[in-house]
């Protein structure tokens, strides 16, 4: 079983999750660096300074390193 980080729902194959994380509302923030998908909450803890979550990447800033999935989205469609 492959199970998505933001939403914990669980797939048959890793490319079921693949497609599904494409289109997963938890995961709210993309790391331009690692490439990762996240919820905003796990990148900051006072709301002001944001960083990947991911311990081997160095990505910070929302709107910098880190953007909002939902304006990639609206963008590309």
């Amino acid at each position: 079983m492959h199970t998505c980080r933001n939403c914990n729902q669980s797939f048959r194959t890793e490319l079921a999750l693949e497609i599904h994380r494409d289109s997963c509302e938890a995961g709210q923030l993309l790391c331009q660096e690692c490439g990762d998908q996240f919820r905003e909450r796990d990148a900051t803890e006072d709301g002001w300074h944001y960083r990947c979550p991911n311990d081997d990447c160095d990505g910070e800033g929302l709107k910098e390193d880190l953007i909002d999935v939902r304006s990639v989205r609206t963008a590309t469609h």
